[in-house]
């Protein structure tokens, strides 16, 4: 009993010392409960603070991923860990799909996020503790990371929509964790995952690393030290490229001749904060490397290109632009009558569509019959003040990248004649008098200056 009193106040008084000042006006707490020895810790170290505040409201999820055939019986575990303490409790069940390549650890994490960004909690907190941030340290060395991904697991970090995220347990083991656990007399349930050692944490954590502590005990707070310096100059990184960033920002993307001018270094971090900014997965380094070395390289007329899953980053003219990804499922789309009205929002068009009424316009009777967008096939012609010309050659003068060139839409009327390319040219044949001429936004990625 005296070992017991010894070891809570000790545990609940570090986490109450290192509180951080941001979580200070925050009352609703919920835990990711998976119901293994770790979450089971924090679940009851939070539960021992509640009595000393009363203002802290405490919940817990448990994300049922039906990967285990004991799935069922973890969670039952956590109903009546919860119901013990007196915390509410929400069980989440996932469905993971996975695509070719996926890892089904990422996809399954990716899941249990996803549910904490549901959280109608504050604050989210995870009991990831010193022997995790280890262990995540050189998986990301041995993935050949960078400084962020070296800098492993912050303690504190925005979630969504206000949200935080929390790991309070970052500077204990797992073994006070357990000590804990068990001088408190509460259960835990094992995954039997952990025991594969196919999957690289695991070989990490039952082969590498005790043979590591043997020879140097202390290799969890070395490693946790080394992830603090690799967060500050992940920091610096940070500040510099949203330096450049700004210095380089046009309102088409950005000045490539800004960007050219700057360090090899300082460009593939300027281009993975912009990605960053648009919310894009940042490129393998090798594929940011030769995308910048053929942007460098170009002839004025190429636009070399770098395909990411979102989008297209290219160079064209003297601009780094950011196109994002549009999903035509078919060629052809009629529309809805929207003149006089607000911008017609076409996702899978990746823009709006939007008239304007003017001295020279396709005429009401005309659009009322009905209308259309297509897509380029080849070999179209616009009728014009002196013949037919080539679409190609008017997108072309236009000054669209050939991107953009590739995926304009076409204006079709009810027969099948081509009226205009919006935003381009109307047909000259149909605009004789004043009319509507019909305006395309494509949707673009970034911030203009």
């Amino acid at each position: 009993m005296a070992a017991t009193r010894k070891m809570q106040p000790d545990l609940i008084g570090r986490l109450i010392k290192h509180w951080p000042d941001e979580l200070s006006g925050q009352c609703a707490f919920e835990v990711g409960l998976s119901g293994g020895l770790d979450s089971v810790a924090l679940l009851s170290l939070l539960c021992r603070i509640r009595e000393q505040r009363p203002q802290l409201r405490l919940s817990a999820v448990h994300v049922h991923h039906g990967l285990s055939p004991n799935a069922d019986a973890w969670a039952e575990h956590c109903r009546r860990l919860c119901g013990a303490l007196q915390v509410p409790l929400r069980v989440e069940r996932v469905a993971l799909q996975l695509a070719g390549g996926d890892s089904l650890e990422a996809v399954a994490r990716e899941a249990r996020y996803a549910v904490y960004r549901e959280s109608a909690a504050e604050v989210v907190a995870l009991a990831h503790h010193l022997d995790d941030q280890a262990e995540t340290v050189l998986l990301q060395l041995l993935r050949g990371g960078g400084v962020r991904a070296l800098a492993a697991m912050p303690a504190l970090r925005p979630l969504a929509d206000g949200k935080l995220l929390w790991r309070p347990l970052l500077g204990l083991t797992r073994l006070q964790l357990e000590q804990y656990v068990r001088r408190q007399g509460l259960s835990w349930v094992e995954d039997e995952s952990n025991q594969d050692t196919r999957y690289r944490r695991n070989l990490l954590r039952r082969d590498i690393l005790p043979r590591i502590a043997q020879g140097i005990p202390d290799y969890r707070q070395h490693l946790a030290r080394a992830a603090a310096l690799q967060a500050d100059a992940a920091a610096i990184l940070q500040e510099v490229a949203l330096v450049d960033l700004q210095a380089c920002r046009v309102a088409a993307g950005l000045d490539f001749l800004a960007v050219a001018a700057l360090s090899a270094p300082r460009q593939r971090q300027l281009l993975l904060a912009w990605l960053q900014e648009l919310g894009w997965a940042a490129p393998e380094p090798g594929a940011l490397q030769e995308f910048l070395r053929q942007a460098q390289q170009a002839a004025a007329a190429s636009c070399p290109q770098l395909a990411l899953p979102s989008g297209h980053v290219l160079r064209f003219a003297d601009t780094l632009q950011a196109w994002p990804k549009v999903q035509l499922d078919q060629a052809s789309e009629v529309l809805p009558d929207c003149r006089g009205g607000p911008a017609l929002v076409l996702p899978r068009w990746g823009g709006e569509l939007s008239w304007e009424w003017r001295e020279h316009g396709l005429p009401d009777d005309l659009l009322a019959a009905g209308l259309r967008l297509g897509l380029r096939q080849g070999g179209e012609k616009l009728s014009a003040r002196t013949g037919r010309r080539e679409v190609k050659d008017l997108l072309r003068e236009a000054g669209l990248p050939p991107l953009l060139r590739q995926r304009w839409p076409l204006l079709y009327g009810a027969d099948g004649q081509l009226l205009a390319l919006p935003g381009i040219a109307v047909a000259f044949a149909h605009s004789a008098g004043p009319g509507w001429w019909p305006q395309w936004t494509p949707a673009r990625s970034g911030r203009s200056r």
